[in-house]
């Protein structure tokens, strides 16, 4: 091995593992550093195998046995521990004033799995001391959990699953002898439940974990040491220390979780470097059954199976196809035991990891306190823990939005009844409107819409500006934002040096030729646009079905319908719309799969990400099309009394109702959202406990399974379980980010949407968490530094919606007419304010005059209706007036100052804010300079211990 510190710096770029700058202690042989972060010492458990681990089949001899041995070690360690110790490194430790930091949240990986499950048991040990018949109930009770193969040694990292009766024998027998020869050890077991299963356990020993670690570049804990401090980092230490006695005189913070709920949240004192098993002295090894967490091993693992040839030929290879073509039926890694346990977690503390999210993240109970991520990234991986960390930051913005919109909502229920619109059309008993339908409408007077007005106050007042332009900042300030948050996490997690080199294939060889990459992307773009248009095609459906339908229900028996006919077309409009939305949902899935199929991506991200990006197109204008209808369409070319459009010259176009059209935007905004939320939360939880439930009752039934006498394996429990969805978060993101378009697109038309996306986003998160820990099977713990593609498309909507709203707000709302006549056809004239009685004539002002005798249905007078038109007995009738000039032109200035206001705002925001903390860039540059000062001391200290112990002399330099 090349030794020198050139090449050594090169190939070991490190990194701090957390976001504090770490004081590095004493070194991973010494009895302090046992006592801090090896499990061995804890009183209730048995180690070094983990805490939920073992066997049904290991005999009560070699558990017994094993239980004494380990009785003696743990005895040993605590005496160990227990005495005095001088260590160089920590005498200047306690010298020298270090640079330290508190964080919310953790790093684990130089710890054992079992390190997290301690709760103040090393205090409980000297009061209450361990029996022995205690060791060896929990041995036994590690024996017989299901983790471990037969001998009750080898861990469990993967299971496959296959049925005896498939025919595919040749290439599972390939496929498992070609899995042994890359290391790999295998043991067969038959399911209690069903006699045509078979489990394959799958076990990777020391070496091939070592191996394949080097192979994937798999940060590890490296070798601890102190150093000394700047100034600065002593007076920010010495700052952050007052901060917190001072916060410790303020009260504690609901929402926090407690280091007694949730142990061992702490910051850990080491880099992290790539696994080298050249230089494995270099690295913290405690203990080699647990150097590598269960998740590492898990996707050591997998990257095996991904990788491990069937057949001859270049693309017969992968457990992915395997599972295609029937070979095995299943592959997880398992769950690390059972979600619950008889006893409290207070007093006998968490049995497994699983566990301990399960009562302190996963319970409905749990539903006020920050997510553990730290822990959800380490038994679920960096992936989903990123998608939860998400998740709660939005859910987190969500806060002020929902406050700004209830209060612009509030501001217009307690201004309903003083709003001078709301007064003209409640008091005009005498204006008669026209009829809006062609045969069974009957002249009604303008104040039956006396109820639609007031509502229509509730969502179109003088906040309504106001609230457009602050959801418009709000959704960059939370982008931004979680950019900020995002850098933060990918350094505590150590993902800033990973790279999408080191990601999965899907193709065993990459290159693709571009004129066969540009056709398959032209078929995919044709069949992208072929979608959108048939879901333009089932709108019109919709629409044609609301002029069908407007017919039919003025002309209704019942007389409530017949009143609110209207009312009764849009909602049976929207629950029908709803109905075709949930239905294309399931052919677009399939038709996006297809495609994104054809196109043959390079890597599982390429391909997660034009799956994505199609699913969202496919959704997004499936679910808003109906909803741009309304807000743009509606009513704008319906026509004139004695002069009406007509589709096919058959049905006459819709109008809007005397109140506007904000209304039945407001409906199918409210409507639709509020289903689909009811449907998704049903899908993603319902549907699977329905499903377990179904297959634990056909077990049961069957008298496959008695549960008072046989108890089934971990690895069966969790194959009775659902697998995760085909596309991995996909779904999860895509529900959210078509929320988030609810919530920003057409926010001005409906300030409430913030609000329900708050409350509907707080069960979601205790509910994807208890779907993840208790109803499916463990997925396989993926690495990903950021959202992917969906950061790109939230900016997209981010844009979107300042000019949907500026649209909403010039056209679908009457903000502009009633502004263009308070000021210029008002009482209030070139006065230069404008209050509700400066708007006093505009209901009159806003409805044009038609001679009823002109209908030929034996009416006579006159019928008033929504529209600048001039009077019938005027030298030009019937044309737009110069009200409806001046109205239109300062629609088309608002847009224009609207969108360039509110962009320069977001783009200056965007500015201000910096995509990384300043000290966290601050703390990256200054390990530059730490990680070659600890590399090169790692290494000459290793280069002495070996010329010591050979008897040769050496001096404290380079030799």
């Amino acid at each position: 091995m090349n030794t020198s510190k050139s090449e050594t710096v090169k190939e070991h770029p490190l990194k701090p593992s957390r976001r504090s700058m770490p004081c590095l202690a004493q070194s991973q042989t010494h009895p302090q550093s046992l006592t801090k972060h090896s499990s061995f010492l804890q009183p209730n458990r048995v180690q070094p195998q983990p805490l939920s681990a073992g066997t049904s089949s290991a005999t009560v001899d070699v558990v017994s046995e094993r239980a004494k041995v380990m009785e003696t070690l743990e005895n040993n360690l605590l005496q160990l521990s227990n005495t005095e110790y001088s260590d160089p490194f920590l005498e200047i430790g306690k010298a020298k004033d270090t640079y330290t930091d508190d964080s919310e949240h953790g790093n684990y990986d130089t710890r054992t799995d079992q390190s997290l499950l301690i709760q103040s048991r090393l205090t409980r040990q000297k009061t209450e001391p361990r029996a022995k018949s205690s060791l060896k109930s929990e041995t036994n009770a590690m024996a017989s959990s299901g983790l471990f193969f037969k001998d009750g040694k080898k861990r469990i990292d993967y299971i496959l699953v296959y049925k005896k009766s498939s025919p595919q024998v040749e290439k599972r027998s390939t496929f498992e002898k070609n899995l042994r020869a890359e290391g790999l050890m295998l043991e067969r077991e038959p399911a209690v439940t069903n006699s045509d299963i078979m489990f394959v356990k799958i076990h990777c020993p020391w070496e091939t974990l070592c191996k394949y670690a080097e192979r994937m570049n798999i940060r590890m804990p490296f070798r601890k040491k102190c150093y000394y401090t700047d100034w600065r980092s002593k007076t920010m230490g010495s700052l952050q220390r007052n901060m917190r006695e001072l916060k410790s005189w303020l009260p504690r913070n609901p929402m926090k979780l407690d280091k007694e709920a949730l142990p061992d949240l702490e910051e850990t004192d080491c880099y992290t470097a790539p696994f080298s098993r050249a230089r494995i002295h270099h690295f913290t090894i405690n203990n080699k059954d647990s150097f590598f967490s269960n998740s590492t091993r898990s996707r050591i693992v997998h990257h095996m199976l991904q990788r491990t040839k069937y057949e001859d030929g270049k693309s017969k290879m992968g457990i992915n196809r395997l599972l295609n073509n029937g070979t095995y039926e299943a592959a997880f890694p398992p769950h690390e035991g059972s979600h619950k346990s008889r006893h409290p977690i207070k007093t006998h503390g968490a049995q497994n990891h699983r566990h301990l999210l399960y009562e302190r993240w996963a319970r409905w109970g749990m539903w006020y306190k920050y997510q553990p991520l730290d822990l959800i990234r380490r038994y679920f991986g960096e992936k989903i823990g990123l998608y939860f960390a998400w998740l709660g930051w939005y859910t987190g913005m969500l806060i002020p939005a929902a406050l700004v919109g209830l209060f612009v909502f509030l501001y217009g229920l307690f201004t309903m009844d003083s709003s001078q619109v709301s007064k003209e059309i409640c008091e005009a008993n005498e204006t008669i409107m026209c009829p809006m339908c062609e045969r069974n409408c009957t002249l009604q007077k303008l104040n039956e819409s006396c109820m639609y007005a007031k509502v229509t106050h509730l969502f179109d007042n003088g906040g309504t500006v106001f609230f457009a332009i602050f959801m418009a900042i709000w959704a960059t300030v939370f982008l931004e934002f979680w950019k900020r948050r995002r850098a933060v996490l990918t350094y505590d997690w150590d993902l800033i040096d990973w790279e999408d080199e080191e990601e999965e294939l899907r193709k065993p060889e990459p290159f693709q030729p571009f004129p066969d990459k540009l056709s398959r992307l032209m078929v995919s773009v044709s069949g992208i646009f072929f979608m959108i248009s048939l879901v333009l095609t089932a709108v019109f459906a919709v629409v044609v079905y609301r002029l069908v339908a407007m017919e039919q229900f003025a002309s209704f028996k019942w007389y409530f319908i017949k009143k609110y006919w209207q009312f009764a077309t849009s909602g049976t409009g929207v629950c029908i719309n709803f109905m075709i939305i949930m239905s294309l949902n399931v052919v677009y899935e399939k038709v996006a799969y297809l495609l994104t199929d054809l196109e043959h991506p390079r890597t599982e991200s390429e391909w997660e990400n034009s799956f994505a990006l199609k699913m969202f197109l496919f959704q997004f204008v499936n679910l808003n099309s109906s909803i741009f209808y309304i807000a743009f369409f509606l009513g704008r070319f319906a026509g004139r009394p004695g002069k009406y459009n007509k589709l096919f010259n058959r049905w006459r176009l819709e109008e809007c109702h005397p109140s506007g059209c904000l209304i039945d935007l407001c409906l199918q905004m409210g409507v639709i959202m509020v289903l689909k939320q009811m449907w998704n939360n049903f899908m993603e939880l319902g549907y699977p406990l329905l499903q377990n439930w179904w297959s634990r009752r056909k077990m049961k039934k069957g008298g496959q399974l008695m549960e008072h006498k046989i108890s089934l394996p971990q690895w069966e429990k969790d194959w009775n379980l659902q697998p995760m969805n085909l596309h991995g978060l996909m779904d999860e993101y895509l529900e959210m980010v078509l929320q988030f378009g609810f919530t920003t697109i057409f926010v001005a038309a409906f300030p409430l949407a913030p609000l329900l996306a708050l409350l509907n986003n707080i069960i979601e998160i205790r509910l994807d968490a208890y779907k993840f820990v208790t109803q499916w099977r463990r997925p396989m713990p993926a690495r990903a530094t950021d959202i992917g593609i969906w950061y790109g498309i939230l900016e997209g909507i981010g844009v979107l919606a300042v000019i949907t709203n500026a649209f909403v707000i010039a056209i679908t709302s009457d903000y502009i007419p009633r502004f263009v006549y308070a000021y210029k056809y008002g009482p209030c004239t070139d006065q230069g304010y404008r209050q509700e009685k400066c708007l006093k004539g505009y209901v009159n002002s806003s409805l044009s005059v038609f001679d009823l005798s002109e209908l030929g249905m034996g009416y006579s007078g006159y019928c008033r209706y929504r529209d600048y038109r001039a009077p019938p007995w005027s030298s030009t009738p019937y044309e737009f007036t110069l009200q409806f000039w001046h109205v239109l032109a300062a629609r088309l200035a608002f847009i224009i100052v609207f969108e360039h206001l509110v962009f320069g705002i977001k783009s200056f925001i965007a500015y201000l804010i910096p995509d990384m903390p300043k000290d966290l860039c601050d703390r990256m540059r200054r390990e530059k300079y730490l990680v070659q000062e600890m590399m090169y001391e790692a290494e000459l200290e290793h280069l002495q211990k070996e010329r010591k112990k050979n008897g040769k002399q050496y001096h404290h330099e380079w030799p």
